[in-house]
């Protein structure tokens, strides 16, 4: 096999695993390498990435460093949000989330450049090498996937440093140790594993949050906002109109200043295992909340309780990285057909680690709130409380047919 790849493209990050890996794939493969990273809005600065690849050989021509933050939150994180989706209840995906992005622009690259095959760094054990792998095949069938961690021996940190060094790889001081924990990082959130988080019985120590302060440490007065949607997706904050990765950030500054995002989650993996995990996510936690206070007013009761039976569902495709399956796609079209008319504006309280839906307004065309049907007082006849009469009665009869055979035994 390996005599037939000429060209990887590679997903790389610049650390020390990515960069074992491309001068792995140089000498185990004997092919040329192209390196590709994504800055998603993980908030790191990714000009050391080109530095290393050129110090490994890999010329500019072959080495993309690509602004993917509006796209991924434009037409990934957006979409997934109007759904509503939540993993396992609780989880709003955003490692889940990103796979597709990065995979879609490795077969982009490996397409724009002749590679025959692409490789990533994710472990064996982890849903990752499943997302990767599932999207770039639903985007090309005939591209060869190179998953490094299922195929060597460096299995331990000592063995990729005795590699690095064998190779004349950089390795930081940093790195020498055993990290207490693994991060992944992108605009929507932060994900911590490992290490340290464990064991599910000792609560996650204070220096694995990196997102977000301490609720407790939070202001001690609450802050209010209002997020405007147009057809379920964000457009203003504060009657300020932004881009979708503008209005995120801005979003992530006031959940971080506000303690809010955070969740300590065991989850059940694809591959099959219960993994430990910390995640923050507070950007996306207060708009969550937003978009389902919007639908509140704007969205038929069918649609928003037919809309919660498939989120489910939705939820565990994304996890399990089949974002470009035709299931998904359908899914996608009954979702985005229900958020035509959720326009409109929400009001939340922000305030020690919480994001509260506390107003919420739209236009009489999308509005289907009426004060004059549900007010205690007179109503001038907009609803007729005798009807409840037959309508009960109505739903009532197979209870009663019910109990009168039950009865009767």
């Amino acid at each position: 096999m390996t005599d037939r790849i000429k060209k990887v493209v590679l997903a790389y990050s610049g650390g020390l695993d990515t960069s074992v890996i491309l001068k792995w794939l140089q000498v185990e493969y004997r092919c040329e390498v192209v390196t590709f990273t994504a800055d998603l809005g993980q908030g790191e600065e990714l000009e050391p990435a080109r530095k290393k690849a050129q110090l490994m050989g890999i010329p500019d021509e072959h080495i993309y460093i690509d602004d993917l933050r509006e796209e991924f939150v434009r037409d990934f994180v957006f979409p997934m949000m109007r759904a509503n989706a939540r993993y396992e209840g609780d989880y709003l995906l955003g490692t889940s989330i990103a796979r597709p992005l990065i995979s879609k622009r490795l077969i982009e690259i490996a397409k724009e450049t002749g590679a025959d095959a692409i490789a990533h760094g994710a472990t064996g054990k982890g849903n990752d090498q499943v997302r990767f792998e599932l999207s770039a095949y639903a985007l090309n069938p005939d591209i060869k996937v190179i998953a490094p961690w299922r195929e060597w021996d460096l299995n331990s940190r000592t063995a990729l440093i005795e590699f690095a060094e064998k190779h004349q790889i950089d390795v930081p001081k940093d790195k020498r140790g055993e990290s207490p924990f693994s991060t992944d990082a992108n605009l929507l959130h932060t994900s911590s594993e490992g290490k340290v988080l464990e064991d599910p019985w000792v609560e996650t120590p204070d220096y694995v949050y990196s997102r977000t302060v301490n609720p407790e440490d939070a202001p001690d007065a609450p802050e209010y906002i209002e997020i405007d949607f147009e057809r379920g997706d964000g457009v203003a904050i504060n009657g300020e109109a932004m881009s979708p990765a503008t209005l995120l950030t801005a979003l992530n500054e006031l959940g971080r200043k506000h303690g809010i995002g955070r969740l300590d989650l065991v989850e059940n993996r694809f591959v099959g295992m219960k993994s430990r995990g910390m995640y923050e996510t507070p950007g996306g936690e207060i708009y969550a909340q937003a978009h389902r206070g919007i639908e509140q007013i704007t969205l038929d009761r069918g649609a928003a309780h037919l809309k919660d039976e498939m989120m489910p569902k939705y939820a565990e495709m994304i996890y399990n990285g089949f974002w470009y399956a035709p299931e998904r796609e359908m899914l996608q079209a009954a979702i985005d057909h229900s958020q035509q008319t959720v326009t409109g504006t929400v009001r939340l309280k922000l305030y020690k680690g919480r994001a509260d839906v506390v107003g919420r307004k739209a236009d009489v065309e999308f509005n289907l709130y009426s004060e004059d049907v549900v007010t205690f007082e007179d109503d001038a006849g907009a609803y007729d409380q005798k009807d409840a009469e037959g309508f009960i009665n109505l739903n009532a009869l197979r209870l009663k047919l019910l109990n009168r055979r039950t009865m009767s035994k």
